[in-house]
């Protein structure tokens, strides 16, 4: 059971072309935008969508991989863990941050 203690799996659609950066040191990290979306019916009977965002990040080869191949609107199935972290913004606000650092990624074929 070790290894279920801090696991995530989605399948989304990508809300905007991943952002990549190739550091100093040689490392490469791209950030996605992930949507998944769910429908259920409310008390009333009418049908609800209701679309979550998820901030991922991928390291080296996964970031590579999401450099080459993805891009707005593709479906993907990640597995990661979430990592939390803050930082202060402009106005000198600290602002804190929910990710989802991949360990491994799947891509679907698009339809044509």
């Amino acid at each position: 059971m070790n290894n279920l203690r801090n696991k995530v799996q989605l399948i989304g659609h990508l809300g905007m072309n991943p952002e990549v950066k190739h550091l100093n040191d040689g490392k490469t990290v791209a950030k996605l935008s992930l949507a998944t979306s769910e429908t259920y019916k409310n008390k009333n009977g009418e049908k609800v969508k209701d679309t979550q965002w998820h901030n991922l990040i991928a390291w080296g080869k996964t970031a590579q991989i999401v450099e080459k191949y993805l891009k707005k609107g593709n479906e993907i199935a990640v597995e990661g863990k979430l990592s939390n972290r803050s930082y202060e913004d402009k106005e000198g606000v600290k602002r804190y941050i929910t990710e989802i650092i991949i360990n491994e990624l799947l891509m679907f074929s698009s339809k044509k």
